[in-house]
């Protein structure tokens, strides 16, 4: 087990071995994952980022948000998944447009990011997304030395590296993602 210099106050245990923390498409792509992966208890209601970083004296320049966005193109609806550290926002109207090759590309709803990704709203996470989805890894990210993301529920946080991120199954990193 790593051991993790941003976890400030948690309790880190390594992930495999805690699945309970996590929404089910997170446990079951683990294995996705070439790296240590630490999982951490948090209160449910501590989960948005500026809140987290503050109860649990994490640097909030080591926590990723990973944000569902969909646009259309001849009718049909693209889903992507962009992961920008906390710090940034992501570049929607211009990077992930293009990349999607859509006209007009917006944050998907709550309850339709929801169900698509079995994941908790403010929860939702890189790791475990619909298989057909593009992950959109800002440079920064994929550069990180050791992130804090989410896990799927709003009641856990996965500590994990960036390299890992950047080589899930449908990783692209981006330079310039976020701004």
């Amino acid at each position: 087990m790593n051991d993790w210099n941003i976890a400030g106050t948690l309790t880190v245990q390594a992930a495999a071995e805690r699945p309970d923390l996590m929404a089910e498409p997170v446990a079951g792509a683990l294995d996705s994952v070439k790296a240590p992966i630490g999982i951490a208890e948090i209160d449910p209601d501590l989960a948005d980022t500026a809140a987290f970083c503050e109860a649990y004296s994490s640097p909030l320049e080591a926590s990723a948000n990973c944000v569902v966005v969909a646009g259309k193109r001849g009718g049909e609806v693209r889903y992507a998944a962009a992961l920008v550290l906390a710090t940034t926002r992501a570049d929607v109207n211009n990077v992930i447009r293009k990349h999607l090759d859509v006209r007009k590309v917006s944050f998907a709803p709550m309850d339709e990011a929801v169900e698509l990704t079995n994941m908790a709203y403010g929860g939702i996470t890189p790791i475990g997304l619909p298989s057909d989805w593009p992950v959109l890894v800002d440079a920064a990210v994929a550069r990180a030395p050791e992130l804090i993301v989410g896990s799927g529920i709003r009641g856990s946080k996965l500590l994990v590296t960036g390299t890992a991120l950047a080589e899930l199954p449908g990783a692209d990193v981006i330079e310039g993602l976020a701004k």
